[in-house]
C-alpha cells in the first residue's frame, strides 16, 4: 500500500488541487474529544462553532456525516471522577453516561437550524459481517435520503478493543467507504500532518498535499498528545490510508479553526489534503479495508505476477507460506516473499487447509483434503489488489 520513498512537498499547486473539493456531495467529518471538549466539560464554544459550521454545509447542498467522539470525555466527570478511568468497566460506565449528554446537546443545537439528527452506534465488529454491514449502508442511505444528519459514534460500552485504541479514527475511515463518500475530513488538535511533532520539533513544517503515503509518512506519525483523547497521528494516517486506498480523498486540519469545512470545500488551503488512489467499488472497499485480515499468505513471484498483471486468481501451487487462524470467507493479506504486502482477499479454504495445499498443483486437492471445494485458494473476484 506504501511506498519507501522520503517526504516530500507535493510539486504541484496545492490551491489547484483544492479546487476539486468543491465538487463534494458526500463528506464524512470526525471529530475528536481533544477538540469538543475542554478540561473536564464538553466545550460549548468549539461545539456550537462544529454544529454552525456542517449546518452551513448541509444547507449548501452537500450531504453531512459526523463521526464523533467524545462520549467518555463527557462522562466521567459527571460520575464525579476526578481523572479519565483507566479500568474498561469504568471507561464503558463514563461512555454510558456520557453518550447521553453528548447527544443531546448535538440534537438541540442542530435543531437550531432545523437540521434533524440520527445516532448510530457502531463497532468494528458490525462492519466485519458482510449482512450487518449491508444493512447499516440501507439506514445510512435512507437517513441521508430523508435529510437527516446521521451522528455516529463507537459503541464503547461493548467495544473493549477500541476503548484500548482510541480508534475513532479508523471508524471514521470504515464509514466514509460504507456511504462512499468523496471526503472524510478529521479534525483534530493539529493544523495538518507535519513532517515531525510540532510540539517537540520547532522546525517542522505543515505538508499541505501527501500524494503517497510513505515509510516517510509512516515514521512521521507520532502519538496521542492529551488526555482527552486516545487516537494519534498513526490512527489518522491508517485513516487516510485506507480512505485513499479506496479511491476517496482526505483532509486532516485543525479542529478549532473557524468554519473550517465550509472553507475546506470552498478550496482554501487549510490542513493537510491526502490525494486518492483509483476509486474501488464498495464490495471491494469491504474486503480490502472494512475488516482485519485474520491471516498472511506468503507467495512466489510467478503467483504475484499472475494476480497483478494476468488478472488471475490465486492458486494453491503458487503459496509458500501460510500464518495466521482464518476461516472460510475471512479476509487474508497476500505477500511477496520479501514481505510486501500487495492485495487482500477471500479465503475459500481455512488456515489449517490452506497450509495443507501450500505449493501443491490443483489436482491434488481431492487427494489432501479428501473433498475439493473450490479450485481456488482465492478467487479472483474476491481480490483487491493495493497500490
Amino acid at each position: 500500500m506504501n511506498s519507501s520513498s522520503p517526504i516530500a512537498h507535493e510539486q504541484c499547486d496545492p490551491v489547484e488541487q483544492r479546487v476539486c473539493l468543491s465538487d463534494v456531495k458526500r463528506i464524512v467529518v470526525k471529530v475528536g474529544s481533544s477538540t469538543i471538549s475542554e478540561g473536564a466539560h464538553l466545550n460549548e464554544d468549539a461545539l456550537h462553532g462544529l454544529v454552525h459550521d456542517l449546518a452551513l454545509v448541509k444547507q449548501d447542498g452537500v450531504e453531512v456525516i459526523l463521526v464523533t467522539s467524545g462520549a467518555i470525555a463527557a462522562g466521567w466527570p459527571r460520575l464525579g471522577m476526578k481523572q479519565r478511568p483507566q479500568t474498561i468497566p469504568l471507561l464503558q460506565a463514563s461512555a454510558a453516561v456520557g453518550q447521553i449528554q453528548l447527544m443531546a446537546v448535538y440534537e438541540a443545537l442542530f435543531r437550531n437550524y432545523g437540521q434533524q439528527t440520527a445516532l448510530m452506534l457502531l463497532t468494528r465488529d458490525d462492519f466485519s459481517n458482510r449482512k450487518r454491514y449491508t444493512r447499516m449502508n440501507d439506514t445510512l442511505r435512507a437517513l441521508l435520503h430523508l435529510g437527516v444528519i446521521p451522528i455516529i459514534n463507537e459503541n464503547d460500552t461493548v467495544a473493549v478493543d477500541e476503548i484500548r485504541v482510541g480508534d475513532n479514527d479508523t471508524l471514521s475511515a470504515y464509514v466514509t467507504n460504507l456511504a462512499q463518500a468523496q471526503l472524510l475530513v478529521i479534525l483534530s488538535d493539529q493544523a495538518g500532518f507535519y513532517t515531525a511533532d510540532p510540539r517537540h520539533d520547532p522546525h517542522s513544517e505543515l505538508i499541505p498535499t501527501v500524494t503517497t503515503i510513505s515509510e516517510g509518512i509512516w515514521k512521521a506519525a507520532g502519538r496521542a498528545g492529551t488526555t482527552s483523547g486516545t487516537g494519534g497521528m498513526v490512527t489518522k494516517l491508517q485513516a487516510a490510508d485506507i480512505v485513499t486506498g479506496s479511491g476517496e480523498m482526505m483532509v486532516m486540519a485543525y479542529g478549532q479553526e473557524p468554519l473550517i469545512v465550509t472553507r475546506l470545500l470552498k478550496g482554501e488551503l487549510l490542513g493537510t489534503l491526502f490525494l486518492p488512489n483509483s476509486r474501488i467499488s464498495g464490495r471491494k472497499r469491504w474486503i480490502a479495508y472494512s475488516r482485519p485480515p485474520k491471516g498472511r499468505l506468503f507467495v512466489d513471484n510467478g503467483a504475484r505476477d499472475a494476480l497483478v498483471q494476468g488478472g488471475k486468481s490465486l492458486l494453491p501451487a503458487g503459496i509458500r507460506r501460510v500464518e495466521g487462524d482464518f476461516d472460510y470467507s475471512d479476509t487474508v493479506s497476500c505477500f511477496t516473499e520479501n514481505g510486501t504486502e500487495f492485495a487482500r482477499g477471500l479465503a475459500n479454504y481455512n488456515a489449517v487447509e490452506t497450509a495443507k495445499l501450500a505449493g501443491k498443483h490443483t489436482k491434488h486437492i481431492e487427494n489432501i483434503l479428501g473433498y475439493r471445494d473450490y479450485d481456488e485458494i482465492i478467487h479472483r473476484d474476491n481480490l483487491v489488489l493495493l497500490d
